[in-house]
């Protein structure tokens, strides 16, 4: 028999014999690299199987949210990663929202704010191709993380564009296993981005069509409520609610101007919070009324840390992204609305901007129509008044005159007849006070109405802008109800005069830094209450004359008035009075 080894070819004597491996061997080695082979096609088949199903998932919802979210799980899953990331960009390159995966709410609290656009995300953003690192320590433009941060080191990243702009990018960090992301995985990743695109170009599409449908409702309510005849402060709240519900905002308030002042006053407000900021009046320092003043829409990430945003709502809510809209056209502003959310809620979309400012635009446009026609009506009913009191002088009045003299003519006729003497005049006396009311009757009908300038709500605001100049600050102003139609001249004003010696004291002997003034009519009452919170009231202070004057003028108009100690430190004056029942 012959050995495991043989001769091939001649040997020679000094010729060593070569070892030759056996057909058997050689067998294995092909079988096992066949196998290998399959292994790795089954590998991609695998994986493409998983890619597909990606896609599927990825486009198999149309609301956006539940699509980003789902992209960068399956992005996760797709290339074995630990840490995945999709950061939508806004204005200017930044960030605008961050969606991610692998790292827990408690971490995410812990770093802080979602990242800007720096350093490695920085340069995915500068230079919108794949990005494939071994760490990402050793690349130039990494800047670290930020305390709390997870340590990473692999890195791979691809942009995701919809119809050739980028909307986003994708980020994935620390492949298992510890091994370093290949060009397989890059070729992944881009496939998985390029159907991402489309999923969000259709959850896009869908959602501006779902929000146009829904706009076009509202507005066509708000259309028909004006001009049925709606009453339009009852419109304004239903606007505000309605732009809350549409834009899914936390917080939505409508400012309107206060007469001639260059302030407003949040006359709606709808969600979270809302009875602290209704009837706030906001100075003319604030976003809102540099908005009122330039008629240009603004928008703010943070607006409660915006140093643009100089008190106003958001100095006594804290908010987060917001937005701020003109309610009419750049040359005839009748408000502003504010849409916001609290900290960390959603960024609002350009889209939903853009719905607002139309629906803001329609509303104002609605309103102006209403409110021509009311004036219409009005003008109708003041030329109906005049030719009553026209028909009331030229007729009536020259009637009862002619008959008044008539009478008065047959007095000396009956000089004889005391008793029915005395019976004529007092006819002609009743003629003559009828005559008098007629008279007084006329000149109601045709004085014209009164000036909203010089309503109760601008003096409120004079006020305590007065006021300002010898606190040093202005006070915060809230005014809730119909101060200009419900209440009267005279209690209009006792109320001024409790509000100017309730600042004067807080001038004069609180020192206070910080003043609020809250002015409410509902219930058929009054209410002024002053807050400060300076040195309070001194036990040892006998004389407080002030003091009494506010609490005569509360019982003189059947009210009472109340001064009590502010926490931690300060004074509470509290002053309400009932209103007639004539009055609203």
């Amino acid at each position: 028999m012959r050995g495991a080894l043989v001769n091939e070819g001649a040997q020679g004597p000094g010729d060593a014999a070569v070892p030759v491996a056996s057909p058997q061997l050689r067998l294995d080695d092909l079988l096992e690299g066949l196998q290998q082979q399959v292994q790795q096609v089954r590998a991609a088949r695998d994986r493409m199987r998983t890619l597909l199903d990606a896609v599927l998932a990825v486009g198999s919802d149309l609301d956006l949210e539940v699509v980003l979210r789902r992209i960068v799980e399956s992005a996760v899953a797709l290339v074995d990663a630990r840490y995945g990331a999709l950061g939508v960009l806004g204005e200017e390159g930044t960030i605008k929202q961050f969606i991610t995966v692998g790292v827990d709410e408690e971490t995410i609290a812990g770093i802080g704010h979602y990242p800007r656009g720096e350093g490695i995300l920085g340069q995915l953003i500068r230079h919108p191709e794949p990005l494939r690192l071994a760490n990402l320590a050793d690349h130039p433009a990494s800047v670290g993380f930020p305390a709390g941060h997870p340590p990473m080191t692999s890195f791979l990243g691809a942009p995701v564009r919809v119809r050739d702009e980028v909307f986003g990018n994708l980020y994935l960090t620390d492949k298992q296993g510890g091994a370093e992301f290949d060009a397989d995985d890059e070729a992944v990743l881009r496939t998985l981005a390029a159907a991402a695109g489309v999923a969000i170009d259709n959850a896009r599409l869908y959602d501006d069509a779902r929000r146009k449908q829904l706009w076009l409702a509202a507005s066509d309510e708000l259309t028909r409520s004006l001009l049925a005849g709606r009453d339009p402060a009852e419109v304004l709240a239903s606007v505000a609610a309605t732009v809350r519900e549409l834009a899914c905002a936390d917080l939505v308030t409508l400012a309107v101007p206060v007469a001639e002042s260059g302030e407003l006053v949040v006359e709606v407000a709808s969600g979270a919070r809302e009875e602290e900021v209704r009837g706030l009046v906001l100075p003319a320092t604030t976003l809102a009324s540099k908005v009122f003043a330039t008629g240009e829409t603004v928008t703010s990430d943070a607006v409660s840390a915006d140093p643009r945003a100089e008190g106003g709502s958001s100095s006594v809510v804290d908010l987060g992204p917001a937005f701020y809209v003109p309610l009419g056209t750049r040359d005839h502003v009748r408000g502003v609305l504010l849409v916001a959310n609290v900290p960390g809620g959603r960024v609002f979309p350009d889209a939903v901007v853009d719905m607002v400012i139309g629906f803001g635009n329609q509303a104002a446009l609605t309103l102006e129509v209403a409110e021509h026609r009311q004036d219409a009506e009005r003008m109708l009913v003041l030329s109906d008044r005049d030719r009553i009191a026209r028909d009331l002088h030229d007729l009536v009045i020259q009637r009862l005159f002619a008959g008044a003299l008539t009478l008065q003519s047959t007095l000396g006729r009956v000089a004889d007849r005391p008793r029915v003497g005395e019976r004529i005049q007092r006819v002609v006396d009743d003629l003559d006070d009828t005559i008098k009311v007629i008279r007084s009757t006329i000149y109601g009908l045709r004085e014209s109405e009164r000036s909203r300038d010089g309503g109760l709500r601008a003096k409120l605001v004079t006020a305590t802008d007065r006021a300002a100049e010898a606190l040093g600050f202005t006070p915060a102003l809230r005014m809730t109800g119909l101060l200009d139609t419900d209440v009267p001249a005279e209690y209009a004003e006792h109320l001024l005069a409790v509000l100017g010696e309730a600042l004067s004291n807080a001038t004069r002997h609180a020192h206070a830094t910080s003043v609020d003034v809250s002015v409410d009519v509902s219930d058929q009452t009054l209410r002024l209450r002053v807050t400060d919170n300076g040195r309070g009231i001194d036990p040892a202070t006998t004389r407080r004359s002030g003091l009494a004057n506010l609490r005569q003028r509360a019982e003189d108009l059947g009210g009472d008035f109340n001064a009590s100690s502010n926490q931690p430190s300060g004074t509470i004056l509290a002053w309400a009075v009932p209103l007639p029942s004539t009055s609203g």
